[in-house]
Formats: C-alpha cells, structure tokens, sequence
C-alpha cells in the first residue's frame, strides 16, 4: 500500500491523497480493461516525484519506468534537457503524469512528449488540479476546469474517455483551512503538533460528510483535482 493510501487521517491532506488513490485506482482498471496494463506492458511514469502509485502498476504485472527532472534512487531516467526522455518512440502502453501537468510551463513539449512515448492506441493516465493551493516545485504555473483541461488535452492529440473529480467545493474549501491551521500550529513545538493532529482528524470527518452532502453535478465542474484518461490520437 502506497503511503498516500495509507495517510493517517490526522495528516493535514489525508482526504485529499486518500480520494485521489481510490480514483487513480479506478483510472487504472479501467485501463487494464482496455489492454493498456498487465503482463508484457510498459508503464512510463513523466515526473514521477517520489513514485507514490508504482507499487499499483506493478501488481498489474506491468513493467514501470521512471522519469523525473533529476536524479534519484528511484528514478529509471533523467529527462533530457529540452524534457525529453532517453526511450525511444512507442516505447509504453500507458505513461502515466500525477499532479504534474500543473508544473509543466511548454504544454506542448509535455504533450507531445507523453504522446511519443505511447505505442498505437497507447493511454494517457494523468491527474492535476482544478482548485488547489499554490505549491511551487520549484514553479506552480496553472489551474483548470474540467473543460478547459479537456480541451488542453484534446487539442494536443489526445482523446479523453473519462474524467473523474476528486473533492467536492464544500470539503475542499475546509481542506484549505486544514492546511492553513496546520501550518500556523506546526510553529506551535510540540503541542501545536498534537494540536494539528487533533484538528486535521475532526476536519477529515467534517470533509468526508461535506463531500458526501454535496450534488454530484456541482463536484463534477468543481473538483479539487481532476484525474483523466486519455487515448492518444494518431
């Protein structure tokens, strides 16, 4: 289990990343359905960060690839300096891009990169967000509706199959203040730390009611974060 599955509930984004693995995990079986994951498939993971869903891939029986700007003891490739990566073309069934994309300043090198790398009817598995916190590493350039990361994805030769919402307006504006009270009691030494403990907990019962409360129509176009699957289009 990744850590992200694992986040205690009295972690300051726990409901988020717990919301975000149970969608993501979804993504993934449905495209297993749709032949882009199992045995004799390679996964090509684009920023993989601390490689939080591999372990998800590999119960799959897929052969997983990561990639990420620098070096690392989990990272199969450092991209190139124009972001490209040291595999040749159609190299993967699915590569994968989580909370990434919202990083990336030349969408179009991204994209098409993402694209390059996928075989004939390869699958796009990518989430970023729609309302979030700024969060720099090392730059946080963008936000998206659904329709306009949609769009994004369309014109650049991808077709969207689905496109899942993860945390509706009401828990994410009190997921923000979580975050915003963890930090002021993380200054706090010790107790401040029990403190934040105590209040992440009380506001992951509270998002997990507010999220179940909410119309499914009014989470569908206000997500925290959207995760999407994509065929790429040639």
């Amino acid at each position: 289990m990744s850590v992200r599955s694992n986040s205690p509930y009295w972690r300051h984004d726990a409901y988020t990343l717990r919301n975000l693995e149970r969608v993501i995990v979804e993504c993934i079986r449905k495209a297993r359905q749709q032949g882009a994951l199992g045995p004799n498939t390679t996964v090509v993971d684009l920023g993989c960060g601390d490689v939080p869903y591999k372990d998800l891939f590999l119960a799959e029986g897929s052969r997983y690839l990561a990639c990420d700007i620098t070096s690392g003891p989990q990272v199969d490739f450092v991209l190139n300096a124009d972001g490209s990566v040291p595999l040749p073309n159609s190299v993967a069934s699915c590569v994968t891009s989580f909370q990434v994309l919202e990083h990336v300043w030349d969408l179009d090198a991204y994209l098409d990169e993402c694209r390059r790398l996928l075989n004939e009817d390869g699958l796009l598995v990518l989430s970023t967000h729609g309302s979030w916190l700024y969060h720099p590493h090392p730059a946080d350039f963008r936000r998206w509706t659904r329709d306009g990361l949609e769009r994004e994805l369309s014109s650049r030769g991808f077709s969207v199959l689905e496109c899942w919402p993860v945390v509706g307006p009401l828990a994410w504006t009190t997921q923000f203040r979580t975050l915003a009270y963890h930090h002021l009691f993380q200054r706090l030494g010790v107790g401040g730390r029990a403190l934040s403990a105590a209040f992440c907990a009380m506001m992951y019962l509270r998002m997990s009611l507010e999220d179940k409360v909410t119309p499914a129509d009014l989470v569908k176009n206000n997500a925290a974060v959207y995760v999407v699957l994509a065929r790429a289009v040639f």
